[in-house]
């Protein structure tokens, strides 16, 4: 086995070797995973590491980090590099972990650099040690292990992906090789030209380990003058001359470089497409690879948009078979441009959803009518009442064609992109058509053995499908907060009134090396998501906060939190309380530079008056003092629930850049059952929030009062009524300055 950790005082050692960090405070880059508040970092500190796999390019310090934890950690610590160890250093490995937990009841780190080079039965025989806690595994390795390291390995351990160091990170440890004169250059008087260290930084393409040899290179053999080694222009090119094509075709470059090219094409970009797929083709890619993966997208991503792209590049394919090379770079890039260029559309996606419907729902029988009537029409009646769409006008008739069971279930989705605008009218149309047809007919004989009511709840069932969203307003306004790209692997967020963790645990899977730390504001909700949590392992879990928004800094206080936020979310959290500059301004202060902030917020203000349901329903007088009645619950300026709008809200956020809060209008389908009716009417406690009715009894008589309660029970009760929530979606992120 190779000591890796050992202290180096050697002089001969490489200026790489001598320069790693020994501690955090000293390690430069992927604050992502380290910064304060971090996972990984707080897993360190306090010496609670469960296995773990290090990736990421080379010298963006997987070992270094190793080495950190072994310098900070009780547990006994073994290093292999899986280059030069195999199984027999592995079962020395076990056996010495084994004594140290059966003789001074110690734990084993076991650090695998390289851990990609050992083949699947080398990795297999770490399973079972892993998996009864003899070793917690810690791999480094640069190549994707998803790819490279067994299922089983990286199911028991948590990932954490190091990024190419930043050129203000390089410019750090570049300095610091210079002036350290312990295992730096500080002894001797090194002068760089600016322009030389920029040619360091950049050329080494985020690789600490690269730039740091090439700066030795360049120091070792410069020879002094008057005193001074001075690294010129001229002397930084001969020691880091060229960066290499960074490309493995089997490789995550290869990977990364074809999502490239394809979302460029997607996002109508023809220069990107253009510049990625030069960049494969100079990497010697397969040309035909390119050209399959541009017939995929011209049939997912285009499709009815425009039908010809599938045949364009088609016949740039066949075109490529006939030229060859280098010719044939003039189809491929035809069929990218094209591509680019093209109307885009994804109703082809449409055929998963029906396949998930087949794969998840039970089976819907073939409809009497489209049975096959060859057979058994006499019999069985099979084909029998099927319309024949070509003896009808425009060739079409409506008719049922879905199962019972999947009726008014809607798959295809046309787009109103290039060609397939045409058709999305139509498409509609013709589904009303439908839909009206089914209201007033019957879908096969047998359905008239049962009664009457069966019928209608068959009916009303289908209608739901077709026309209803309810129960999937909260889905929505969730699915709008995680928008692309608001959360990164490694963020800190806050969520603001986390209630029932609607927001949280979607969180939390989005940020496995980051945190979520979520405030509520009752015992209740405090109680019910630690109770959701305890699953979880004690760093996996939310960091609960319990305490009004308004005193985020105590709670903040209180709970030792040390973590600058990278993202603010939130559902609601104004609507019991006040929300102000002042307020906002305390909050902010916990957030990190370039924070963002994505917070949905309803504002009862424009909620649907229950007087228009019943208008026509009573005399013109009575309804008039209804609708006044009501809009004064409204307009209440001592009612905290209603005193405000979108435009307070503007005012206290007003110091966020970028600020822009948008209105959103959800339309559902509301049920109002006897229960809600008797809610809106029911008498409350003093300390309670008054009910509709007892608002509008202060300005209503007692016979009249009784009117509209009847009215609305006969007008609603049991009834399916178009609702709408008013929702105020404020985003915005914090510029560096501010800060």
């Amino acid at each position: 086995m190779e000591d890796l950790f050992s202290p180096i005082d050697s002089p001969r050692e490489p200026l790489a070797a001598r320069m790693r960090p020994q501690t955090l405070d000293n390690f430069y880059g992927q604050q992502h995973i380290v910064g304060p508040g971090r996972l990984l970092r707080r897993a360190i500190q306090a010496d609670q590491l469960s296995s773990l796999i290090f990736y990421g390019p080379p010298g963006t310090g997987k070992t270094t980090l190793a080495r950190i934890i072994a310098h900070n950690t009780h547990a006994h610590f073994i290093a292999i590099n899986a280059v030069l160890a195999g199984i027999k250093d592995l079962r020395e490995a076990i056996k010495d972990a084994q004594k140290q937990r059966e003789l001074y009841h110690q734990r084993t780190i076991l650090f695998i650099d390289e851990v990609h080079r050992w083949n699947k039965a080398q990795q297999d025989a770490l399973l079972p040690w892993v998996e009864n806690g003899t070793i917690i595994l810690i791999g480094a390795t640069t190549e994707n292990p998803y790819f490279e390291v067994i299922k089983p390995l990286v199911s028991r351990s948590r990932l954490f992906q190091l990024q190419s160091l930043t050129t203000d990170d390089l410019r750090l440890v570049i300095t610091r090789a210079i002036k350290d004169s312990i295992n730096g250059y500080g002894k001797l008087n090194v002068a760089i030209d600016e322009d030389a260290l920029a040619h360091f930084v950049e050329i080494c393409n985020g690789d600490a380990r690269s730039m740091l040899n090439a700066l030795e290179l360049a120091v070792e053999t410069t020879e002094e003058k008057e005193g001074v080694i001075r690294i010129t222009m001229e002397v930084a090119e001969e020691s880091i001359q060229k960066r290499a094509v960074l490309y493995d075709k089997e490789g995550d470059v290869h990977y990364d470089t074809i999502s490239a090219f394809i979302k460029s094409l997607r996002g109508s970009d023809p220069d990107a497409a253009l510049y990625w797929m030069a960049r494969m083709v100079y990497a010697g890619e397969d040309p035909k690879f390119i050209l399959r993966r541009m017939i995929i997208f011209a049939s997912e991503d285009v499709g009815m948009a425009d039908p010809k792209a599938l045949s364009v590049v088609m016949s740039c394919a066949q075109s490529f078979d006939y030229v060859g090379m280098p010719e044939g770079r003039f189809p491929l890039s035809q069929a990218a441009i094209y591509l680019a260029t093209a109307k885009k559309c994804n109703s082809t996606l449409a055929f998963f959803d029906a396949l998930k419907a087949v794969e998840n729902e039970q089976e819907g029988k073939v409809p009497n009518h489209l049975k096959d009537g060859n057979r058994d029409a006499e019999g069985f009646g099979h084909g029998t009442g099927y319309m024949y769409p070509h003896a009808y006008r425009d060739h079409w008739v409506a008719q049922q064609y879905l199962p019972d069971t999947l009726q008014g279930r809607v798959f295809y989705e046309p787009s109103k992109q290039g060609y397939e605008k045409h058709i999305h009218d139509e498409v509609l149309r013709r589904r009303e058509a439908q839909l009206a047809a089914a209201l007033t007919t019957n879908s096969s004989p047998e359905i008239l053995t049962f009664s009457g009511k069966y019928l209608t709840s068959q009916k009303e069932r289908w209608l739901q499908r077709t026309i209803s969203q309810t129960g999937q307003l909260f889905a929505t306004i969730r699915d709008n907060i995680f928008r692309e790209n608001l959360l990164q692997r490694h963020s800190c967020v806050l969520d603001l009134n986390a209630a029932t963790g609607l927001l949280t645990w979607e969180a939390l899977r989005r940020v496995p090396e980051g945190g979520v730390w979520s405030l509520v504001y009752t015992d209740e909700h405090a109680q019910l998501l630690q109770q959701q949590s305890s699953r979880l392992a004690q760093l996996e879990r939310p960091v609960i906060l319990q305490g009004q928004w308004q005193n985020f800094a105590q709670c903040y206080v209180e709970n030792n939190c040390e973590a600058k936020y990278d993202v603010i979310i939130g559902r609601n959290p104004f609507s019991q309380g006040e929300c102000s500059a002042k307020i906002v301004a305390s909050l902010l202060k916990f957030a990190a530079a370039e924070c963002r902030i994505v917070i949905a917020q309803t504002i009862p203000r424009y909620t649907p008056r229950i007087y228009s349901f019943i208008e026509g329903k009573l005399s013109k007088a009575l309804y008039n003092k209804v609708r006044k009645a009501e809009e004064q619950i409204y307009a209440n300026q001592e009612d905290a629930m209603v005193n405000w709008d979108e435009k307070t809200l503007q005012k206290a956020w007003k110091n966020v850049d970028d600020l822009h809060i948008e209105l959103v209008k959800h339309p559902m389908q509301l049920y109002v059952s006897s229960e809600i009716i008797h809610g809106w009417f029911a008498e409350k406690k003093a300390r309670q929030r008054p009910s509709y009715g007892q608002c509008l009894q202060q300005h209503l008589t007692e016979k009249e009062w009784q009117k509209v309660q009847t009215c609305i029970e006969n007008t609603l009760a049991n009834k399916t009524i178009s609702w709408s929530t008013t929702v105020a979606y404020i985003c915005g992120c914090l510029a560096v300055s501010s800060q």
